[in-house]
């Protein structure tokens, strides 16, 4: 009776291969996701940039409470560019480490 729940549950596998070529519009997609981390990344400097003013407007007017604020989105804008940078990484790593589990 195992053995047979078991043969059934093997004929029943399901196999996912990833194939970049084998849809139509994928590399518009590409283009598209491409953009998306550029326009992300013109983001995350803009945010660099508001935030060091707001550090350095706080911390020279004794506002500790905007200088706060700025270092956190300074913070908050290097981790998101880190984020955009390694992604693509991160997404293949876990990729593969799934397909090591059997």
């Amino acid at each position: 009776m195992a053995l047979a729940l078991f043969v059934k549950l093997q004929l029943a596998a399901v196999s996912i291969k990833p194939n970049p070529s084998g849809g139509p519009g994928t590399p518009a997609l590409e283009k598209l996701v491409n953009w998306l981390a550029a326009v992300v990344l013109l983001g995350c400097a803009a945010g660099l940039l508001i935030g060091a003013a707001q550090w350095a407007l706080g911390s020279k007017s004794n506002n500790f409470s905007h200088a706060s604020d700025g270092k956190q989105k300074v913070l908050y804008s290097l981790i998101a560019a880190f984020v955009v940078g390694a992604g693509a990484a991160l997404i293949n790593f876990f990729y593969t480490s799934g397909q090591a589990v059997k």
